[in-house]
């Protein structure tokens, strides 16, 4: 009778580190990690070594002296007398501005000119191929100047609306389209916020966000409910009078305690005052980004479709569900996990491309960190190390937050 034993374990050797395939992979990570560690320092050290022979030294000091210059476009409380500072947060400000509207628009743009191109109306079709084709192969910063000319030329100035009653030549008597921007009425929360102001209504509409990132998550609740109880007992209950009260009810409550007025603008001097001002480079560049990577987006959402079999739309069509439907419900939600991975490189992009802003006068942290400041301080280093800094970070954090969503829509195999 023979007694079966495990094979004496094998004692660990140097040589294993590269000669067994268990260890190999982790050996050369560590070895190019070591590599990598000593190419950085050797580089550090040798532009200290520089800066010291030429007396600069590496300081950010600078960052508490006053800016010394204005800012038009601005959400938050803003002088010439505030600090840099404050100045490169008033640019990282503006900067989030345009890249959070110019990805809704795009996503909203691509999605619909991506499903139209894949119409079968041959003339819906060859005019989305066109918008397509034309937008994607012209370089963004000749959209944005084109925009920004035609805002400029074709709109009025501000004097033409002057008169006897002024209002009569703005749009609805409240908003005014003119060659510097758009003014439309702005809220004041007077009640709590105290004096009307961009810092107390900033203040306003960031507690009215998180009311609905608040209600976002209570409908989430509500209709999850609702599916277990469906799966449970195959009878779904009635939702939508529950999400609208959580929807809908907290927001009004809120803007009736807070005593939510609207300042119409009005034309003093040169200009429009009161409300809020949306400036002509702001406007340039969400169009042009927004139209941009709207055809790039357009296409990722085509491929996507045309990934999904062509027998799913023939069986839901059989089963009588209209086309509508069969878009938004099967199909869509089928090509998300095609469409999402380059979505997240386009929202990727339009926050890097915002830094053609520069070219029309807009604002962003490239033109006041990056080019204001740093022309008057003369410290380029530390600006240039901030400013990569500030891409890097909201890069990673966008790439970070779509990877999230992108995980939840992949195939979950047993």
């Amino acid at each position: 009778m023979t007694i079966m034993t495990d094979p004496p374990k094998e004692s660990f050797r140097l040589s294993m580190l590269l000669n067994d395939s268990r260890y190999r992979s982790l050996t050369l990570q560590v070895i190019a990690a070591i590599l990598l560690a000593l190419v950085i320092f050797y580089l550090a050290n040798n532009v200290a070594t520089n800066l010291a022979a030429l007396g600069v030294s590496i300081s950010f000091d600078f960052l508490g002296a006053p800016a010394g210059y204005d800012i038009n476009q601005r959400l938050i409380e803003y002088t010439s007398q505030s600090s840099n500072l404050q100045a490169a947060f008033v640019g990282i400000l503006n900067t989030m501005l345009v890249a959070v509207l110019a990805c809704i628009t795009a996503t909203i743009l691509g999605v619909f000119a991506g499903v139209l191109r894949l119409s079968n109306n041959w003339l819906v079709s060859k005019l989305m191929s066109i918008y397509v084709e034309i937008f994607r192969n012209i370089p963004l910063l000749i959209w944005i100047l084109v925009i920004y000319g035609v805002m400029t030329v074709v709109l009025p100035a501000p004097n033409a609306f002057r008169g006897d009653d002024p209002s009569a030549s703005m749009f609805m008597g409240i908003s005014a389209f003119t060659n510097r921007g758009v003014y439309i009425p702005g809220p004041e929360f007077s009640r709590i916020f105290g004096e009307t102001g961009i810092l107390s209504a900033g203040i306003g509409w960031l507690v009215a966000i998180a009311i609905l990132v608040g209600s976002f998550f209570g409908a989430r609740i509500v209709n999850k409910r609702a599916t277990r109880i469906q799966e449970a007992t195959g009878v779904r209950p009635a939702t939508l009078a529950t999400n609208l009260a959580i929807w809908f009810l907290p927001l009004i409550a809120f803007f009736i305690i807070t005593g939510l007025t609207f300042v119409v603008p009005v034309l003093k001097g040169f200009n429009f005052g009161g409300g809020i001002k949306i400036g002509a480079p702001l406007i340039a560049m969400w169009l042009a980004l927004s139209v941009y990577t709207g055809a790039f987006i357009a296409e990722n959402v085509r491929a996507g479709i045309q990934a999904v079999s062509k027998g799913q739309t023939e069986a839901a069509g059989a089963l009588g569900i209209r086309p509508g439907r069969i878009m938004s419900l099967i199909i869509l939600p089928q090509a998300l996990r095609v469409i999402i991975p380059p979505m997240i490189s386009n929202f990727l992009n339009i926050t890097k491309n915002s830094s053609l802003a520069i070219l029309v006068g807009y604002a962003d942290v490239t033109a006041t960190l990056g080019g204001i400041t740093l022309n008057q301080t003369g410290r380029a280093i530390e600006c240039v190390v901030l400013l990569m800094l500030f891409y890097l970070i909201i890069s990673l954090t966008i790439s970070g937050v779509a990877n999230v969503y992108n995980n939840s829509t992949k195939l979950k195999e047993r």
